[in-house]
């Protein structure tokens, strides 16, 4: 008999069992997923618009900044204040240091090593802790912009948003996507390029079922952004006529010439962090250090300070003689790395396009050079921006689709395409990394884009290898050996010397099909031994245990716990090695082909 009273469920087990709905729909139909990209939208919008606005608040009460100016453009009154800010803003954030140094162990995960190792897993707090070091560091005048925090906040919403709801690997990775890329598209009012950011640096690929969540999600948070702020960051190039194919080849130089730029500038930055690190200086103590040295330089000129919005406006503006031109692109470049070596936090994103531009225009005292070119130096500056920023970000549709949405003109968006596209071949075939993965690499990781490679690593020789294996004395006879093996028993067995350190591997069929002779018995199995040297570890991954088998040439090998110890812990066969490599590469395409 039904209970009369089991549709009467208590407000908990209601909850619970709305939440469940809502899981399910976001794990189960493709319209979930869009669902999920439209809430991480809003919220990225959110996002960006608080930090955005508390930043432009820290500038006006720090550097009494005019409401409607930028701290970058606007006139410096008290020079006493570019000095102490920086200072204060580095004594605040090396206590920030200090006190997670001691209470947070594990280093910070940011959106494209979250989506290239951990399958899209972010923790939140570290990701507060991320936005609130890049709003210290930008809103006391470092030279860093806010979009490392737009994204690591969005980012890091998004990933516990997708763990709550249990989603699989692929559509949490995606979802992490929809958070970077709503966080850029409500920065620059660009839904486009948010999208694309998504797609080439923080998911790494480009599918059918990521393209809605990740467009609904960039649109929706650009007009929360609009909505909430007003913000709308475009440049007017103006009028200068048609594009005619004269105007391709200074583009692709200036796209070359970006490259090379972006190279210095990377390296720039990582010899300041090692140079720091090399010192003698606390880590808690650099930051402080950094701001005396940006404050200095904000005294030759105001300009260099935060990521630079007003600066870029105001040259683009204005006509400024080439020896200024120069001389703020130095003063920039190296209140960059000054700022981001010395541990302030935040990214080269805007201060690549504002050092891009500054490039364009210095560039464009060449134009005269190149017959029939009818460019004007705001579209150099343009093309020299999106170049720049491709060689140090990366995503050459990202910039050009940034080109295109802040400019408004079509017609410069191919003199964009073709300048981005030498500035990404010359920084891949020369140098090979963006900035972020070029940190990676100086920390030690093999990132080299977002791709998905986590599962390999997770795939290891521990979680695959048989720990249960015939074992023997390395000094038994034959005679012995053929007793306690007899044929049929087993096709390999482990030796081990009186240390238990592995000896070798002996293959049982290898033992039957010789002949015993009485000088055989005397050498015992050391004819037979094979692999006595080549072993796998417990940490290595499916990728490197086939490489060595492949080297090898053999179909099984040893595990041992380390190669000090050489203690057996399992047997690994080339085999089941390749056939479970295989099937996770096949789960993974089927993940992103929408079968699974």
């Amino acid at each position: 008999m039904n209970n009369p009273f089991q549709s009467f469920r208590s407000p908990t087990d209601r909850k619970s069992w709305n939440f469940g709905r809502l899981r399910v729909l976001a794990r189960g139909h493709e319209l979930g997923l869009i669902f999920a990209g439209a809430f991480v939208g809003i919220t990225s919008g959110c996002v960006v618009t608080v930090m955005s606005l508390t930043s432009r608040a820290m500038h006006m009460m720090i550097y009494r900044v005019s409401g409607d100016g930028r701290l970058s453009g606007a006139a410096a009154d008290d020079k006493s204040l570019l000095l102490l800010a920086p200072i204060a803003g580095g004594i605040l954030l090396g206590l920030m240091i200090f006190i997670m140094a001691r209470t947070r162990k594990k280093p910070m995960v940011d959106p494209i090593e979250a989506n290239a190792l951990h399958g899209g897993r972010m923790h939140l707090t570290d990701s507060i802790l991320v936005a609130v070091q890049n709003l210290i560091s930008n809103g006391f005048g470092a030279s860093v912009g806010l979009e490392a925090g737009y994204t690591q906040l969005a980012a890091g919403i998004a990933s516990k948003f997708g763990y709550k709801m249990q989603m699989r690997r692929a559509d949490l990775r995606m979802l992490v996507g929809c958070g970077a890329a709503g966080a850029i598209a409500a920065a620059f009012n660009a839904p486009l390029t948010g999208a694309f950011y998504a797609f080439e640096l923080i998911i790494g690929t480009y599918s059918i079922l990521t393209l809605t969540p990740v467009v609904v999600s960039a649109l929706l948070s650009t007009m929360i952004a609009r909505l909430l702020a007003g913000d709308d960051f475009a440049i007017d190039i103006g009028h200068f006529g048609a594009i005619v194919p004269a105007d391709y080849l200074p583009a692709v130089l200036l796209g070359a010439f970006c490259a090379g730029i972006g190279i210095l500038i990377m390296q720039g930055v990582a010899w300041v962090e090692e140079l720091a690190r090399k010192s003698s200086i606390a880590p808690p103590f650099r930051p402080a250090l950094g701001g005396l040295v940006v404050g200095l330089l904000a005294l030759i000129s105001p300009q260099v300070l935060s990521a630079g919005h007003g600066a870029l406006h105001l040259n683009l503006s204005t006509d400024v003689t080439l020896w200024a031109l120069v001389s703020l692109f130095v003063l920039k470049s190296l209140a960059s790395a000054v700022s981001i070596g010395s541990g302030f936090r935040g990214g080269l994103f805007f201060a690549s396009l504002f050092m891009g531009a500054l490039l364009g225009k210095i560039f464009a005292y060449c134009a005269p050079y190149f017959d029939h070119a009818t460019l004007t130096p705001v579209v150099y500056a343009v093309v020299g921006m999106s170049s720049l920023a491709v060689s140090i970000i990366g995503g050459p549709l990202t910039m050009t689709f940034l080109a295109l949405e802040i400019t408004g003109d079509f017609p410069i968006t191919a003199l964009v395409l073709a300048a981005v596209i030498t500035s990404s071949l010359v920084v891949r075939t020369t140098f090979g990394y963006s900035f972020a993965t070029w940190r990676f690499h100086l920390r030690g990781e093999s990132i080299r884009s977002a791709h998905d490679v986590g599962w390999i690593r997770n795939l290891t020789v521990e979680r695959m290898m048989r720990p249960d294996v015939h074992t023997a004395n390395v000094d038994i006879s034959i005679e012995e050996f053929r007793h306690d093996f007899p044929i049929g028993s087993a096709q390999r067995v482990i030796l081990r010397d009186k240390d238990e350190k592995y000896a070798g591997m002996v293959l049982v069929p290898d033992v039957y099909a010789s002949p015993v002779e009485k000088d055989d018995e005397e050498h015992g199995l050391s004819d037979f031994i094979r692999h006595r040297n080549d072993v796998l570890q417990p940490q290595m991954n499916a990728k490197e245990a086939a490489a060595l088998f492949d080297k090898t040439e053999s179909e099984a090998l040893v595990v041992v716990n380390d190669l000090i110890e050489r203690r057996v812990v399992g047997l690994l066969t080339e085999s089941y090695t390749l056939r479970r490599y295989s099937e996770e590469l096949d789960r993974r395409r089927r993940e992103v082909s929408g079968e699974l």
